[in-house]
């Protein structure tokens, strides 16, 4: 793995733990806060595969456009689909007035980030050292 890449997955999995940590909280959890970190963590984790492979990483934060970029090479990123509507959904909701995350939310929001941080190791496991698959 490219190190630049591995700076992404770094950074995947501190928010995937912030969002760990944050739903296990016993006294009143940020369950918006939750919801963010599962987005940012598979965000950044879609984004390793495109700078593994020396793709331009757009800025967008809109998953499911990220994993369709991505479709095309990697077509079994198709069962992920699901998991980054719904974090893309939660995400931008729930940092603004007018919804706020419950523990259901949170929970599914860590499972989908947990799934899709799962598919995209799968993939950048086929990587060499030298990014080349």
């Amino acid at each position: 793995m490219k190190p630049e890449t591995a700076e992404w997955t770094s950074k995947a999995d501190a928010n995937l733990a912030t969002a760990q940590r944050e739903a296990s909280v016993d006294d009143g959890p940020n369950y918006d806060a939750v919801c963010f970190h599962a987005q940012q963590c598979a965000e950044k984790y879609l984004k390793a595969i495109m700078v593994e492979t020396g793709m331009r990483v757009p800025r967008i934060h809109d998953l499911e456009a990220l994993v369709n970029l991505l479709f095309g090479e990697y077509a079994d990123l198709e069962r992920i689909l699901r998991f980054a509507r719904i974090l893309s959904a939660m995400a931008v909701e729930v940092r603004y007035p007018g919804m706020t995350a419950d523990e259901d939310d949170a929970a599914e929001s860590l499972k989908a980030a947990t799934l899709i941080r799962e598919a995209v190791q799968e993939i950048l496991c086929s990587f060499g050292d030298d990014g080349i698959k």
